[in-house]
């Protein structure tokens, strides 16, 4: 066995007994996607939204692209973004048709065992890759924190598919098992692989895989929404206070994503206002 995984398998290993009792909590199939996610650094949900729900979701996300809801909403503006990808950003303050997404049972239920109770929703935007968008640079999603590698983790992110993932149409590619890498390796570009899976799909990885958006050589645009969460200590990397006005707050009927937003407390007192342990939602207020 390698140091790294030794590193890596001991600092889960902690997490996991603080984090006990949620993972007692879990049913069995979620156990069965937690074990990937721990030998792989990701898993697959195939097929948990309905095709009513994607296509209204696509009807949405493409209005907002044709109102220019964004600086990204009409194509990226660096090889990052993607020239020909378009991004619609802070989509909780647009609207309330992406709520859902963020809430799934099963993507709560492992945020609650890998991340903590009191995690919090880091950032939330649509995908769509057009034809002809090179790969994106692979990378991995938490290096803005200071944390040495390999470690456990604190982020996740999802990747909702609103049209079927291929290999030819910008489909996300993985790298497994890179979770567990240290900061001497980084992966080499064939070492990467599509995630192929139908629309209505949720992709479930957490921060330190190595991944990136894929080359759409196809015909057609592949549309997908991604929502990343930390946990309930860290900074987020989309500040939702801003990204969500109070007057947007009080239209949110959500109570999990509500406090996802940062109107909770990480035990045993982060985030607290007014000397009071529980907030209220702006709902309340």
């Amino acid at each position: 066995m390698s140091a790294n995984r030794t590193i890596a398998e001991n600092t889960l290993g902690d997490k996991i007994s603080r984090y006990a009792p949620f993972r007692d909590q879990l049913l069995p199939h979620q156990t069965a996607l937690l074990e990937q996610v721990e030998k792989h650094g990701y898993c697959i949900l195939p097929r948990v939204f309905s095709p009513q729900q994607v296509a209204e979701t696509k009807r949405v996300v493409a209005e907002l692209e044709a109102a220019q809801a964004g600086p990204a909403s009409g194509g990226g503006r660096n090889l990052f973004e993607g020239y020909q990808t378009k991004r619609v950003y802070g989509i909780f303050a647009k609207s309330r048709d992406f709520d859902k997404y963020a809430t799934h049972p099963d993507v709560l239920a492992l945020n609650r065992v890998l991340l903590g109770g009191g995690n919090l929703v880091s950032a939330a935007h649509s995908i769509c890759i057009d034809p002809g968008q090179t790969p994106q640079v692979l990378h991995f999603d938490d290096g803005m924190y200071p944390m040495p590698r390999p470690r456990a983790s604190v982020s996740a992110a999802i990747m909702v598919s609103l049209d079927p993932y291929t290999e030819n149409n910008g489909a996300t590619v993985a790298v497994p098992d890179s979770h567990l890498w240290g900061p001497e390796r980084s992966p080499e570009d064939d070492e990467a692989s599509p995630v192929v899976m139908p629309a209505g799909s949720i992709l479930y990885f957490v921060g330190q895989l190595w991944h990136g958006g894929g080359r759409n050589t196809s015909t057609a645009p592949r549309n997908a929404l991604t929502i990343q969460y930390c946990a309930g200590y860290l900074r987020p990397m989309e500040n939702q206070f801003l990204a969500v006005s109070p007057e947007i707050l009080r239209t949110i009927d959500n109570k999990p994503l509500l406090d996802m937003l940062g109107y909770s407390v990480y035990p045993p007192f982060l985030g607290y206002g007014e000397a009071n342990f529980i907030l209220r939602s702006s709902c309340e207020l």
